[in-house]
């Protein structure tokens, strides 16, 4: 008993050293970085920080990956306790976090102490979610897209490799293999439905806002519901509840309209043979990879030393040269020194940095209450798409949600 009781109390010492430890002030020579990397994408960020460390910089870089992030970092930000001393936010954060006068700004801290941290050494969209009126908040480190992946032995089969001539799929040419399929074979799945129809948007030429306020139960959004409601009407799609993103890896689906980091995943599945192209569209004239951007952001922080801003730029340097690393995690590397590299066209994403078109193509949305706008097309698109729901009522239901969403977010603000 004496001796269980001894494991005991020394395992209740050590507990309590750790979360001591947990809550005491950053090391001055730690940067607290924190990412919302929880998928294999957190394993290779740690191997870059870990090849950062290896250098034996003069403040190191302390990688936490941070589960709902975006909660923590309010809960912090409200108590001013334990606020990271840079993380990783997404480009459609920006223009709110900005707003709410929870970020600090780059421009005069970070990147004059690396000259190389500038706007003309990285994808320009990555670059520019992260100036507002002219400020720099932040600096890029990818592009990550809803792309479309094929199966080129399917695509061989049906006689339908000369959709991709001229790397435009259009809705037409999908629908021109009604009843040609085997049964239980498909030509598209569903996967990321909701940034498939943010990329008709633009590929229509409308918008989700006009003149600040939000524009959802809108023409432009109907005929892109439309559109894409054609290709399941036609039973072209994947089957509603289905899990699309698998039929594909099961060699049942021609097109699969996931993520860049979704290469890594595919790769891995045997006989699995694959390649990459735009998102499908309703013209051959334009086409639009909906996309986001990971950026590296400095949250309000007094604590913050002058000599931690120069860590960090010296962070966000070695990681502007050598970020292959995050090639391998599928990413659209923002870093102009990686990307135009001859090691970085070995990676299948490259594809969308090979010309300014598809460059052009990467598409991030930059309203501020775009995060209300994704969320109200990911909660009602597959039904819509399913024809499970009218069309006109559910688009008023999603203005309203949308305008719910920025009321409540206002009301909280005061």
């Amino acid at each position: 008993m004496k001796k269980k009781f001894g494991v005991l109390l020394a395992t209740v010492l050590t507990l309590s050293t750790v979360l001591a430890g947990c809550g005491g002030k950053d090391d001055s020579k730690t940067i607290t970085f924190w990412t919302p990397l929880t998928g294999d994408d957190g394993a290779y960020m740690d191997q870059i920080v870990k090849n950062y460390n290896a250098t034996n910089p003069e403040i190191k870089v302390k990688h936490v990956i941070t589960a709902d992030m975006y909660t923590k970092i309010s809960t912090v930000l409200a108590s001013s306790k334990g606020v990271p001393d840079l993380a990783i936010i997404h480009a459609d954060r920006v223009p709110g976090f900005v707003k709410q006068g929870v970020l600090e700004s780059m421009q005069d801290t970070v990147l004059p102490a690396q000259p190389e941290l500038k706007a003309e050494n990285y994808l320009p969209q990555a670059w520019n979610t992260g100036n507002i009126d002219g400020t720099q908040y932040t600096v890029p480190l990818d592009i990550h897209s809803n792309v479309m992946y094929y199966n080129k032995d399917l695509l061989k089969k049906y006689n339908a490799e000369s959709f991709l001539d001229d790397n435009v799929v259009t809705i037409d040419e999908m629908l021109s293999l009604q009843g040609k399929l085997d049964e239980g074979d498909y030509v598209v799945n569903d996967a990321l439905l909701g940034w498939v129809i943010l990329a008709q948007i633009q590929d229509l030429g409308g918008d989700i806002q006009v003149d600040g306020k939000p524009a959802v139960n809108t023409p432009v959004f109907k005929q892109a519901f439309e559109n894409v409601k054609k290709i399941a009407d036609a039973g072209l799609m994947t089957p509603f509840g289905e899990d699309g993103y698998l039929m594909f890896q099961s060699q049942n689906v021609l097109f699969s309209t996931d993520g860049t980091w979704s290469s890594t995943a595919h790769a891995g599945v045997e006989g699995l043979n694959f390649g990459v192209t735009n998102v499908y569209s309703p013209t051959p004239d334009k086409f639009t990879n909906r996309s986001s951007s990971h950026l590296f952001a400095m949250l309000k922080n007094d604590k913050r030393t002058d000599e931690k801003e120069v860590g960090i730029a010296n962070f966000l340097e070695y990681v502007r040269t050598n970020s292959m690393e995050w090639a391998k995690a599928g990413q659209n590397v923002a870093s102009n020194v990686v990307n135009q590299s001859p090691e970085y066209k070995d990676y299948m994403q490259s594809f969308f940095t090979s010309d300014e078109k598809e460059i052009e193509s990467l598409y991030i949305y930059t309203y501020e209450y775009y995060p209300y706008i994704a969320e109200a097309v990911d909660t009602y698109c597959a039904d819509i798409v399913r024809g499970n729901v009218d069309i006109d009522e559910t688009l008023a239901t999603m203005q309203k949600f949308v305008e719910d969403k920025i009321a409540e977010s206002s009301s909280a603000a005061k």
